[in-house]
């Protein structure tokens, strides 16, 4: 197992119509091999953005038949990288999509696949108004892919608030954790990077956070400042607003290394939820 990995994570404006964003993105992914990028990660819906009212309408395919998933699973086979893909919209059984997430070996095989478990159905006040359930069907299963460097714990956009599936996906083996995204503006300004960052510090383990940037002609605004995080917390890299990728020298002894400091993996403790107390009189 090799524990150094030189990771990157492409930021790009998705545009609704796959074939561009798919150009777009493979050009930055070569420049981020030539930087000598063994994996190199996507942003959620990064093949193609569209909004219809409050859902998600992006470019839809079966897995068999989807032109950016080919595309980059040739481009891994010719580049001997790894290649983390954000998320796709993949066609469901029962007309709805699916949102996910798929992770690509240096030959070019599918190594890991994750449905994205928590929707995007929020009301961020007049006009922001989101409901991914309405063309998203949910996943429900948590997924940590073997790869050379170690675990890789999945994940997408949303899942990010919810601080038990990165516990769980750390205490299951994941010395890495994925958070590819389109995360809106409004909440990435308060949110991301503290989001972000709390999810590496309370796991001690790397965090690769690709995410969408800039108005999308689709609909919306992505706040863009893809990140790479240290297990201790520090920002080892930011993409601000601008596409383009971001790239960093991962130390995976650094995981060991935190994780003894601080042991808190190992201290979870059942507990019961009380009562709501009293005030005394």
């Amino acid at each position: 197992m090799s524990r150094t990995l030189r990771a990157a994570c492409i930021q790009n404006s998705a545009l609704p119509e796959t074939a561009e964003n798919v150009a777009t993105t493979l050009a930055l992914s070569r420049k981020a091999a030539k930087d000598g990028a063994e994996l190199i990660a996507l942003p959620e819906y990064f093949s193609s953005w569209r909004a219809k009212g409050v859902a998600v309408d992006p470019d839809a395919f079966s897995e068999a038949e989807h032109p950016a998933l080919a595309a980059y699973r040739s481009e891994a086979a010719s580049l001997q990288r790894w290649f983390l893909l954000g998320s796709m919209a993949i066609r469901a059984a029962q007309g709805k999509l699916i949102n996910r997430s798929y992770l690509i070996d240096a030959d070019g095989g599918i190594a890991a696949r994750y449905d994205k478990i928590h929707l995007f159905d929020v009301d961020l006040g007049p006009g922001k108004v989101y409901r991914e359930s309405t063309s998203v069907e949910p996943g429900g299963r948590a997924v940590i892919a073997d790869t050379p460097w170690g675990g890789v714990g999945l994940s997408i956009c949303y899942d990010l608030r919810f601080a038990a599936l990165y516990r769980a996906l750390a205490q299951g083996g994941a010395s890495i954790l994925a958070v590819p995204a389109a995360f809106t503006r409004t909440t990435g300004e308060a949110h991301w990077h503290i989001l972000n960052r709390a999810r590496a510090i309370e796991n001690g383990a790397f965090v690769l956070a690709p995410c969408q940037t800039g108005d999308l002609k689709g609909g919306g605004a992505a706040f863009g400042h893809s990140l790479i995080i240290d297990p201790w917390g520090k920002v080892l890299a930011d993409g601000g607003l601008a596409e383009g990728y971001i790239i960093a020298d991962l130390d995976l002894e650094e995981v060991g290394r935190v994780r003894g400091r601080i042991p808190s993996l190992q201290h979870d403790r059942p507990f019961e939820l009380g009562p709501m107390a009293q005030a005394a009189e």
